[in-house]
């Protein structure tokens, strides 16, 4: 996340992980909203990056990308888990 240091992207990604968490009535601990928040940021960041040309921009650019990745990250394991099942 573009702008934003280390102790406020964990927070960043911890809040998106737990928002994501509710959205997609998934139930996981702080530690993986944690990492899901972080890692939705940067996937979608990089991918808006590849498209747009630009990424999120401050704190509620950073958070509602982190949200939407971390939701997609969520439904991707989904997906996943379902094909091996």
């Amino acid at each position: 996340m573009t702008g934003v240091g280390w102790i406020m992207t964990i927070i960043v990604g911890a809040l998106a992980g737990w928002i994501a968490e509710k959205i997609m009535k998934a139930d996981h601990g702080i530690f993986m909203n944690i990492i899901l928040g972080i890692l939705g940021a940067v996937i979608l960041n990089w991918i808006l990056a590849l498209v747009l040309g630009a990424s999120a921009v401050g704190l509620l650019g950073n958070l509602i990308v982190a949200i939407v990745g971390a939701c997609l990250l969520i439904a991707i394991g989904r997906m996943m888990r379902g094909r091996h099942a």
